[in-house]
């Protein structure tokens, strides 16, 4: 699997289109598992990790549920935005985006409404003071800082003057000030895992979300969850529809991993679960407005496997502790980039300079074509970091070398230090997207020799599989 190079200028919006026939592969007897790119893990392709292809004393993987036949004819082609490398418009002047017909997804910059003199961000979607559910509201306070103006009935005291109160749309009734909203910016640490999420500089909201989780397996080992959900602009509610793939992708996980599921399987099923979640968001008249849409990307840490899952065009980065080894991009985008390399149409370099890289081919919504969650399975020969994240971060560094230069050493040490270090890095090259990444720690196999061992075991498994195993794809099937 390759990256992509990285372009003078990442700020493309994001659009969903119709999926184009894929080039044909065999089958994969399962679950896929990414085929593991020379070096990974060592400077020696020689010393490449081993992928996890023996699941025995795991649960058998579930079927995937069909995914429901398309409703309504193909989408039309959505409008595009400027070309890569293109300036940006200056904040405030660029024009609101023309109102596009059928299924159009984007992420444009500049796309939100210019907020009125003095009030930078605008109104609050609901009344301030509404934090959202798992997280406290970093600006409450059990005692008052300051006065509240005569006649006054109380309530949460404004961050601008101290003196005034805050009206229940979210401004200061003495100064005019807008208050910030609870999920503008939000930070959490578990110690083996840490995220962070910010609204960025150019939209009015944060239409991201995460969760992140630690739990016990069977055998007493821990397993770490990270998940990553980035809302579809153009969709109605996106920050509802991030919020609650999160929350049931994390909570399947939570389920399934202490029952003794495999680690692929489990993802698969939460992947499943958090579209069950945002298809539930979706209007009960259909076709009265866009259903509500997010893309996903998930990471399991479990003893030695390190499992990743995805829909959409958020990733997942494995970067080694040791800096001379090399990074590597852990997922394929669900965009048309992709899907045009992957059908010989265009070479890598050509697709991701057209103005249509960014378009998604997959996202988790009511009106997405075919769901197909990606899965892969992976035995890291070295310790490291995964880095998951929305293109609110990787459009700053999209290759897996530009990430591991911007992500500090010390980043499985200090986990929430370096998911700060990275979303102040997208904000510092203009933060035109809102922006979120979680940093997952991941140990060394015990012992030196615990990485060959390990080696030697899987290919005496692969050389007794039947005749029909062929190898693992690793470009995911748009």
């Amino acid at each position: 699997m390759s990256a992509a190079p990285p372009p003078v200028s990442r700020d493309e919006p994001t659009l969903p289109i119709p999926t184009l026939p894929a080039a044909p592969t065999g089958p994969t007897g399962g679950y896929a598992l990414a085929e593991p790119a020379p070096g990974w893990g060592s400077v020696a392709a020689g010393a490449a990790p081993t992928l996890a292809g023996e699941t025995a004393g795991w649960s058998a993987p579930a079927e995937p549920a069909a995914a429901p036949a398309p409703v309504a004819a193909a989408a039309p082609v959505p409008p595009q935005g400027s070309s890569y490398g293109a300036p940006d418009p200056a904040y405030g002047s660029a024009p609101d985006p023309a109102p596009g017909a059928g299924e159009i997804r984007h992420d444009r910059p500049g796309s939100t409404p210019t907020p009125p003199e003095g009030t930078p961000w605008g109104a609050p979607e609901a009344p301030y003071g509404g934090a959202g559910p798992g997280h406290e509201d970093p600006y409450a306070s059990d005692t008052p800082q300051g006065t509240a103006p005569a006649g006054g009935d109380g309530g949460k005291t404004c961050v601008a003057c101290r003196a005034g109160r805050v009206d229940t749309d979210g401004y200061c009734e003495h100064c005019g000030h807008a208050q910030p909203r609870e999920r503008d910016h939000l930070e959490e640490e578990l110690g083996s895992v840490a995220a962070v999420s910010d609204r960025g500089l150019r939209h009015h909201r944060n239409e991201d979300s995460f969760a992140v989780a630690a739990t016990a397996l069977p055998d007493g080992s821990a397993a770490t969850v990270a998940i990553v959900c980035d809302g579809v602009s153009s969709a109605s509610r996106p920050d509802e529809a991030s919020a609650a793939a999160a929350g049931a992708a994390n909570e399947a996980l939570l389920d399934a991993l202490p029952r003794g599921a495999h680690p692929q399987e489990a993802m698969h099923d939460a992947i499943l679960a958090a579209a069950a979640a945002v298809n539930a968001l979706a209007p009960e008249v259909p076709g009265a407005q866009n259903a509500p849409a997010c893309t996903l990307v998930g990471a399991v840490v479990s003893g030695e496997l390190l499992t990743v899952g995805w829909v959409g065009d958020s990733r997942a980065y494995w970067v080694p502790d040791d800096r001379d080894a090399l990074p590597r991009r852990l997922t394929e985008d669900d965009s048309w980039a992709a899907q045009m390399v992957a059908a010989g149409l265009m070479g890598e370099a050509e697709a991701y300079a057209d103005v249509r890289a960014h378009a998604i081919t997959g996202w988790l919504g009511a009106d997405a074509y075919d769901l197909e969650p990606h899965t892969a399975t992976f035995k890291p020969d070295h310790a490291g970091v995964v880095v998951v994240c929305t293109d609110g971060l990787w459009n700053y560094a999209e290759s897996a070398q530009d990430m591991a230069q911007v992500l500090p050493a010390d980043a499985a040490a200090r986990p929430l230090h370096s998911a700060q270090v990275l979303v102040g890095h997208a904000l510092d090259g203009g933060g035109h997207d809102n922006v979120t990444v979680a940093v997952v720690p991941f140990a060394a196999p015990a012992g030196p020799g615990a990485a060959t061992a390990t080696a030697a075991a899987a290919v005496a498994r692969a050389e007794t599989e039947t005749e029909g195993q062929v190898e693992p794809e690793a470009r995911p099937q748009a």
